[in-house]
């Protein structure tokens, strides 16, 4: 849906209904955090719902901590120009756990009125438009997991509690608030359980196209944090905390739809032929993916053997040690392929354009998988390329590659400047190895 698909009048009624006073007119920077304009909500509705706002595109070069690194677009040189905001009005979200407030995400335009070539909405814009090009549209979903702290940076609970049901209800009391303003924002909620570490969590939002997956994965993080501190915690997208525990992730999984039908529905206990082109694409780029699924060099300490993130370049059935998992049920409307390797810091716009880049691209070469692997693929990897395990290494997997000018040069060469100063600062500060030091968590922990 555009816009321009939804009336004036009744994003109106929807509004003054739900007694907002503020709306927030918001975009996601590189680092996948909400920006934007808090907006009174009579001057949206007769101004800025048409005119828009702007922003100064300075966000797209932030740093996690909002520093500006050195880039070669956006700089003093350029003068830190506006971007325009378009409103996006099939977006609103009326939230509940911020009575009075409601959300519309907006497209950044440059002075010609294109879409901004280093805004995320836009990066996954284009790659939508790539698959719609051969009559398809991809359904997606996320799986988030983050931990519960207390303010001191602490998790919440002591040992772990997978999927536990007794005990521990102030964590329910804060998990049923999150369910509450997620499903108040919009979202379906399929279920929350506690994950495979102390205090850390996991809520399903139900699919969707590409792009309300993402913009639903940004104000997922977003809410959950503010519902955290509602109850006097915070929580954290940080990758990998503590070298002990377990990191944080997010699997994207991935179908495609032809004509209104999941297109992968008759695979049989293996890939039909368009998914498995798909699944090709994704494993012939997953290395230069890796930055995307790391953007911090705290993301790649995930990338070890039995942690339940993947360490190299593998596919599977119903198997959680391979890179991409593949559901492949007889007939299923629900078949699919997960991929695993993003740590939940990771920008959901530009980690979903780098998977439909990369899926797409094996749809046009006609590609077809390697053979699929069986059992322990963190003992047994055989052969398979391992995944960067290491941000450097990380970092000249996607920079000059395919996946790169696929997703356009100007990014590619933007966001690996960025990932370089990040690296810069990581080389003097950061653990070594697999240690996670304080000043790694100080700088990521609540900024992730």
């Amino acid at each position: 849906m555009t816009s321009g698909q939804v009336d004036l009048d009744e994003l109106a009624t929807r509004l003054r209904e739900a007694e907002v006073h503020t709306v927030e007119l918001a975009l996601a920077d590189t680092q996948g955090h909400l920006r934007g304009k808090r907006i009174p909500v009579e001057f949206f509705l007769n101004s800025t719902v048409r005119s828009g706002a702007n922003i100064a595109d300075a966000i797209f070069v932030f740093d996690i901590q909002n520093d500006l690194p050195d880039n070669p677009f956006i700089n003093m040189d350029s003068g830190y120009l506006d971007t325009h905001l378009t409103p996006d009005r099939s977006t609103l979200r009326v939230f509940t756990h911020r009575p009075g407030y409601a959300l519309v995400f907006a497209d950044a335009t440059g002075p010609e009125g294109r879409l901004h070539p280093l805004a995320p909405r836009s990066i996954l814009r284009t790659q939508v438009d790539r698959c719609a090009e051969h009559g398809l549209d991809v359904v997606v979903a996320t799986e988030m997991e983050c931990y519960l702290c207390h303010p001191d940076g602490t998790p919440i609970q002591v040992g772990i509690q997978y999927s536990t049901l007794i005990g521990e209800l102030e964590l329910e009391a804060v998990l049923a608030d999150i369910r509450s303003a997620l499903i108040g924002a919009g979202m379906v909620v399929e279920s929350s359980n506690c994950e495979y570490g102390p205090g850390q969590v996991e809520v399903n939002v139900g699919p969707a196209d590409a792009m309300t997956t993402a913009d639903n994965t940004v104000l997922f993080k977003s809410i959950v944090k503010q519902v955290a501190l509602q109850h006097g915690y915070m929580a954290t997208f940080m990758p990998k905390p503590w070298a002990e525990q377990s990191g944080s992730g997010m699997h994207v999984h991935t179908s495609l739809s032809a004509d209104g039908a999941n297109a992968f529905a008759s695979s049989d206990r293996a890939p039909n032929e368009l998914m498995g082109q798909w699944l090709a694409g994704l494993l012939t780029h997953a290395t230069a993916i890796s930055l995307l699924a790391s953007p911090t060099p705290n993301g790649t300490k995930r990338v070890r053997p039995y942690t339940f993130a993947p360490t190299h370049v593998t596919w599977g059935g119903d198997n959680r040690t391979v890179l991409a998992r593949c559901i492949t049920e007889a007939g299923s409307a629900a078949n699919r392929v997960e991929f695993r390797s993003a740590g939940a810091d990771a920008n959901p716009y530009l980690f979903i354009a780098g998977v439909l880049a990369a899926g797409i691209d094996g749809v046009n070469g006609g590609l077809k998988p390697f053979a699929k692997g069986e059992g322990d693929l963190y003992t047994n990897p055989g052969d398979h390329e391992p995944l960067p395990a290491d941000y450097p290494s990380t970092i000249e997997a996607f920079a000059d590659s395919e996946l790169a000018g696929l997703m356009g040069d100007m990014f590619a060469r933007s966001y690996v400047s960025i990932a370089r100063a990040e690296q810069a600062l990581a080389a003097e500060n950061a653990g070594q190895g697999d240690e996670v030091n304080e000043w790694e968590r100080a700088r990521y922990m609540e900024h992730s």
